[in-house]
């Protein structure tokens, strides 16, 4: 494989997966502007805004201090530093953290915010499935005229 193709699936797979992670982050805080308001949104998801900028701002660092590292490495060798070899070594650690760290975390935040895991401590439909108890024991009682302390 050339170096171009390692370094355009590199490209790829990386800027590939950092867009799917935020663009559902963006979609859900959409949904959620669209239906709560603006003002709930960092109440909502700060976490996963928190971890993003987190994620974001060493990533950014990261890059900085590696090119750094690269181009003293290279001209220790007597090389001259090229961007496209630069990026190859970056994506190659970039991964490494993220399988580590950051994907593991960050995607377990954002999809843990959105999608449902029936019986998951970290899901919606636990609290979902006790209010729909509590509104047939009220509808029950009511029925029996027994009523509620709410409504009586």
């Amino acid at each position: 494989m050339s170096e171009g193709m390692i370094l355009g699936v590199t490209f790829v797979i990386g800027i590939g997966i950092a867009v799917v992670l935020i663009a559902t982050l963006v979609r859900a805080i959409q949904q959620e502007r669209r239906s709560a308001g603006l003002a709930r949104i960092w109440s909502n998801f700060g976490l996963s805004l928190a971890f993003l900028a987190l994620f974001l701002i060493s990533w950014i660092a990261q890059a900085v201090a590696e090119w750094g590292t690269y181009v003293q490495e290279e001209q220790a060798h007597g090389d001259t530093p090229t961007i496209s070899d630069f990026f190859v070594q970056f994506g190659q650690s970039t991964f490494e953290n993220w399988q580590s760290e950051f994907l593991q975390l960050f995607s377990f935040v954002v999809f843990s915010a959105i999608l449902i895991h029936h019986g998951s401590a970290e899901s919606r439909d636990g609290e979902d499935r006790i209010e729909q108890a509590v509104k047939r024991i009220e509808k029950r009682l009511d029925d029996a005229g027994i009523g509620t302390s709410a409504s009586s």
